[in-house]
């Protein structure tokens, strides 16, 4: 008796599932995405400052 009575409320949930559907309702909304994380180094001092045009933007 209480398996017959979950495959109907199974198959009522599976029906309201399908009619909300139809007007865009979606009951598994999406999770917000995760923020991205850089991690950076400092640069190393440089030593003179006369090659500074020279040196790598990059480290």
């Amino acid at each position: 008796m209480q398996a017959l009575v979950e495959l109907i409320a199974g198959f009522i949930a599976l029906l309201a599932a399908a009619v909300l559907s139809q007007f865009g309702v979606d009951i598994h909304a999406p999770q917000p995405a995760e923020r991205e994380v850089h991690r950076v180094s400092d640069c190393p001092a440089d030593k003179s400052a006369a090659f500074v045009a020279d040196a790598g933007r990059d480290c």
